[in-house]
C-alpha cells in the first residue's frame, strides 16, 4: 500500500462551516460535528493505493476477496467510531438499539434507516454532506497502510470464535459477552469454540478497543457497517462491512464481505459517517464491483434473530 502526500483540505486550522471544532493528534487531523448537540468526531483518511480483497493463502478468507488494486485519488472524511445511540437519538428523536446506553452503537437499523437519519443530519447543517463510505473507501481506512487480515495483524485462528490477535481491536463473537454489564443481552451460552466464556452478549460501547493508524476505532467487530455500494444484478441489496459483536473470526478481516436487503435491520446493523470528497457529475469514487457471497455474517451458532 502506497499514501499519497499532501495536505490535508484544512491545513490553515480554520473550522469548517458545517463542524463545531478541528483538532490534530498523534493519528492525524479530526473535526468535530454535533448537527442537534450531540458530537461526533470524523477523521482525515488521506489519499492513497491498496490492495484490495484477500491473498490465497489468508486464513479464513471467502471466495469473493480476488485482491486487485485499487486508489483514493482525494481524501476523504470518516467516523473515528460507528454513530453512538446519542448522536443518533439527538437527531431521530427515538433509538431502535436492543442494546440500550449512550456511549455504545446505535443497531437494529436497516440501510434504509440509516439513510433517512443521514438525510435528517444533513437537513440540520448547511453543507454538511454526510454520506456512507463506499465498499472501497471503508477497506481502505480500515487497513490504514497495513496489508494483513487485520490492521493489528493476521490471525491465528483456534476456532470458530476464537482468534486471540483480535481481542485487543474488536468485539466479536469470542470476547462480545465477557464483563456483560446490562440487563438485556442476547443468550451467547450455545456459541461454539469462543475465545472467552459468556453467557449473555451484545454491542459494546465504542471507543474501548485499540485504533488503527489512522486513528478508527471499533472497524472490526462491534456492529456491521453499510456501506453506499449496491449489488451488481441485485440493486435491492447493499454492501455491509467489519463483522460485528456476534461474527465470527472470519467475519473479522479487512477483506471480509457480506450484503443484506436495503429494507433488512438486524441487532448487528449500524453506520458510520463519511463526508466528501466533493464529485464532478458522473465521477466514480472507486472501481471495485459490489459482489454477493452466498450465505451469512459467520455469525456463531445459531446467531441473534434477523428481522
Amino acid at each position: 500500500m502506497t499514501r499519497d502526500e499532501g495536505a490535508h483540505p484544512l491545513e490553515d486550522g480554520r473550522v469548517p462551516p458545517w463542524a463545531t471544532a478541528i483538532g490534530e493528534d498523534a493519528k492525524g487531523v479530526f473535526v468535530e460535528i454535533a448537527p442537534a448537540g450531540v458530537g461526533y468526531r470524523l477523521r482525515w483518511i488521506p489519499p492513497g493505493r491498496f490492495l484490495m480483497g484477500s491473498p490465497a493463502t489468508e486464513a479464513g478468507r471467502f471466495r469473493d476477496e480476488e485482491q486487485h488494486e485499487e486508489q483514493i485519488e482525494r481524501g476523504f472524511w470518516l467516523g473515528a467510531t460507528p454513530v453512538t445511540q446519542a448522536f443518533f437519538e439527538s437527531i431521530m428523536a427515538q433509538n431502535p438499539s436492543r442494546f440500550r446506553s449512550p456511549e455504545r452503537p446505535v443497531e437494529s437499523l436497516s440501510w434504509n434507516e440509516a439513510m433517512a437519519f443521514i438525510e435528517r443530519a444533513n437537513a440540520l447543517v448547511p453543507r454538511l454532506a454526510l454520506r456512507l463510505p463506499t465498499e472501497v473507501e471503508w477497506e481502505y481506512a480500515c487497513r490504514a497502510g497495513t496489508t494483513s487480515a487485520t490492521y493489528a495483524g493476521d490471525l491465528e485462528i483456534l476456532g470458530q470464535n476464537n482468534a486471540p490477535g483480535l481481542d485487543a481491536i474488536a468485539w466479536y463473537g469470542g470476547n462480545s459477552g465477557v464483563g456483560w454489564d446490562l440487563e438485556q443481552g442476547y443468550d451467547s451460552s450455545g456459541w461454539r469454540e469462543t475465545q472467552f466464556p459468556h453467557q449473555r452478549a451484545g454491542a459494546r460501547p465504542v471507543g474501548l478497543k485499540k485504533a488503527n493508524a489512522w486513528g478508527l476505532q471499533d472497524m472490526l467487530g462491534n456492529v456491521l457497517e453499510c456501506c453506499s455500494d449496491s449489488v451488481a444484478d441485485y440493486p435491492w441489496r447493499r454492501v455491509i462491512r467489519g463483522g460485528s459483536w456476534f461474527g465470527s473470526v472470519r467475519s473479522l478481516r479487512a477483506a471480509a464481505r457480506n450484503t443484506y436487503a436495503r429494507s433488512d435491520a438486524t441487532v448487528g446493523m449500524g453506520l458510520r459517517l463519511a463526508r466528501g470528497p466533493e464529485l464532478q457529475e458522473g465521477e466514480p469514487r472507486g472501481s471495485a464491483a459490489a459482489r454477493s457471497r452466498p450465505g451469512s455474517e459467520g455469525r456463531p451458532g445459531s446467531g441473534p434473530e434477523e428481522g
